[in-house]
Order: C-alpha cells, then structure tokens, then sequence
C-alpha cells in the first residue's frame, strides 16, 4: 500500500492589512486558485501543495523579514510565491539566500538587477517575474509619442508634467520618464515634483500644474484610493491634457471611489491580464471561484509565478526544502531556460537581471518579451479598455471627456502599432 506523502509547504507574502490590501486579497486568491488547479491535477510530481500565508502588513522592510523568517524558520517553506510587496529594497533576500530557496515575485524593482548581479552565487533563487519599475518611464514616453504620431491624439504642446508619490518605486518611475522625455519631442515643464505620501489632498500640486499648461499629466503614486481622489480633485477644474496614473488607478477600488471622474484616464501595467483565449479562460475561472467583484488582472500575478515554478519545479525532479540548495539550483536553472507563456504574456527571464525581459521596450518580438500594457476608462462601471501594444490591444484610446475635440480617432494606428524601433514608432 501507498503511502501518501505530506504536503511541499509553499510560502506566500502578501500585504492582507494596510494600504495594499486589496491587492494582497487578490494575490491570495491568486496563488489559492493555481495551488488548487495544480493539486487537482495530481500535485508536483504526485504530492499536494499547501499555501501558508503571510501577511507583510505595510510592506516595511522590517515586516516582509519577518514574514520571510517566519515562513522558511517556522514552516520550512520550499519557495516563497509573491505579487509585490513595495518598500523592503531586496531586504528579504538576505534569509532567503541563506535558506537557498526559490523566491518569485512582482516587487518591479531596478534594485533587483543590482541585487542579482552583485552576487548571482548568493541570490540564485531569486527572481521578479516582471519587468522592473524603470521601464515604466521610456515605456510611457513611446506611449504618448505613437498616440501623436498616430494620428489617434492632436497634443496642445510638447509639454510634459511629472508628479510622483514618495516611494522609491514612484520616484524611479518620475526619473525615467523625465530621462526619456527629450529622446521623443517632448519638454519637460513641470517635475518630477514628489508629494509625501500617502495623501488624498492633491489640490496645490494640481494647481502648480495647471500655471504650467501641459498637453500630458503624470502621477507615479500606485495607491489606488489615493489616485481616485487625485483624479476626483483634477475634475473639480480640469486641465485639457491626457492624464496617466500609475498601477493603482487599475484596481476596482479607484473606480468605485472616482467613478464618472474616472472616465478617459489612462494607466498601465508593465504585468497585467491579457484578453486573449487563455486571459480570458483564467478570468472566468477566477470570477467562478471568488466572485464577479474579484479583480483576475491583479490576482494573475501570484498565479502565473505559481504554476511557472511548479513546472520548474517538475523539470527540475522536485521542490528543494530549506538548505538544499543543490535542487534548488536545479529550480532556478529550469526557471531561467524556459520561455514560460503565462495569461499575462511571456516571461522569459534575462540571465544577467533574473527579471523578465519587457515588450516592446527591450525585446522586439512579442512571444520573448512581458507586454507593458495601457489601458483606459471607457466606463467605470465595466473593465478596463486594452489599448495598446499591439498584438495584445483590443479597445482603441478615446479623447478624455474634460479635453477639447481638437485630437482623436483622426485616422488608423499604423500597422505595426505600439512595437518597438525608433523614438515616436511605439512602446
């Protein structure tokens, strides 16, 4: 007779209190809903998985330790599977490098290339399953500049307003976007101004824009609620300019809060559900399991980094426990040669950063690279509108409601769309 082995312990950090918890909700179910996909399936090479979540609260370094600690001290996790978690700066790789487990997350740090390619003996098993927050700034820039080259937008001027939050990530997201501004027409007339934090009072810095009449407002800041009172605060007196929120203005709770303010944003996600047959199936999945109310485009993330490691895991002969860094090895080395195909695009790690590789910024060829995808508020009360890159967009960018009709839908996108080549060509 057979005896059933016990479980492989998989850890998950995730922020279920403070400002990211409705994120951190989602990550949960995320990695609850491919755990049991994998488990129905018959496990990881015959044994079952069991989640074992840990709350990082306000995402301090001091807190997403502590949980890494606990995981791996307490439950011997064999991998820790993430979304993000904003604020440790890598801090949590230190145990985790002891221990010579896999850690998978979504923190889209720069800091982690620089992390990995101090010592990639040390952080071998480390790896962020998307593009780093940098990339969101030369990404954004091509965005704006392919609406204009388009046709599909008429800008006022060439002037370009930067407002981050205090995060490092917001910070690093400001710069690169100031950085690449000239390389595509494009002055700079206000900012990068970083405003402390969370905060739901944006008024003065809303006015400091408006004295300087842009043709585009950009706000770094990712937390949802606070975003939607931005945007509720721009409509109060608007100015005629394309506007971009960061991360946060894509979750449920910035629309509720904003609702018809909400209409003609634009935000973007270096990861994020794509609308395809396979998005589309996971979707409806995900909506079966939690409810219509649950948002699949952030819970993706965890769920995607689960079923990519399990595969590994599976290439490899099996899951390492803590200290056995020699199958550990054989994990992160499976992770790193494979080209996973995941509902959110490709992850195909570069082996230098341990980071998967953006489309079209980096690569040139979609089925190598993660799509930096841009959405809009058509209506606040049904999904966000996919507008670019292409292959992957399926609605087309509309004029905001606030803005004159001197732009708009003049003429067709060019066939290669949102791809990659020179300044102006596409994200």
């Amino acid at each position: 007779m057979s005896v059933e082995l016990p479980p492989i312990p998989i850890g998950s950090m995730i922020p279920l209190t403070g400002p990211s918890a409705a994120d951190g909700a989602e990550f949960r179910n995320g990695m609850t809903l491919a755990v049991e996909e994998l488990n129905a399936q018959g496990g990881l090479l015959g044994r079952k998985l069991q989640p074992i979540f840990a709350d990082t609260c306000r995402q301090t370094a001091e807190e997403v330790v502590g949980a890494a600690r606990m995981l791996i001290e307490k439950h011997r996790v064999h991998a820790i599977i993430c979304g993000y978690n904003i604020g440790p700066q890598n801090s949590e790789y230190e145990p985790i490098a002891d221990a010579g487990i896999i850690y998978v997350h979504a923190n889209t740090l720069l800091q982690h290339h620089d992390t990995i390619m101090s010592d990639p003996k040390r952080y071998f098993g480390c790896f962020m399953a998307d593009p780093a927050d940098y990339w969101y700034g030369p990404g954004f820039i091509k965005f704006i500049s392919w609406l204009r080259d388009t046709g599909q937008w008429t800008p006022s001027s060439d002037r370009l307003a930067i407002i981050a939050g205090s995060k490092p990530y917001s910070i690093v997201i400001a710069q690169s976007m100031a950085a690449a501004a000239v390389d595509y027409g494009w002055r700079l007339c206000f900012g990068p101004k970083i405003v402390q934090t969370p905060t739901t009072e944006w008024r003065q810095v809303i006015d400091e824009v408006r004295a300087t009449n842009p043709a585009v407002v950009a706000n770094t800041h990712f937390y949802a609620g606070d975003l939607a009172y931005f945007q509720r605060q721009f409509m109060e007196n608007p100015i005629d300019c394309l506007v971009y929120l960061q991360y946060g203005a894509m979750h449920r709770t910035f629309a509720d809060i904003a609702q018809e303010a909400s209409v003609g944003i634009i935000v973007s996600s270096v990861i994020g559900l794509l609308r395809d047959e396979v998005g589309k199936s996971f979707e409806a999945r995900y909506n079966a399991r939690f409810g219509e109310g649950a948002s699949a485009t952030i819970g993706c993330q965890s769920y995607s980094n689960m079923h990519h490691y399990a595969v590994a895991a599976a290439m490899a002969g099996g899951s390492g426990a803590p200290g056995d860094f020699e199958q550990n090895r054989r994990v992160a080395r499976a992770l790193k040669g494979m080209i996973y195909r995941s509902v959110h695009g490709t992850i195909r790690y570069h082996p230098d950063w341990q980071a998967a590789v953006p489309y079209p910024v980096v690569t040139h060829d979609p089925s190598l690279g993660m799509p930096h995808i841009f959405y809009q508020i058509h209506d606040h009360r049904k999904p966000l509108s996919m507008i670019a890159p292409e292959p992957y967009n399926t609605e087309r960018f509309i004029l905001p409601p606030w803005m004159s009709r001197r732009g708009g839908l003049q003429k067709p996108a060019s066939a290669n769309g949102l791809g990659p080549g020179r300044p102006g060509g596409g994200a």
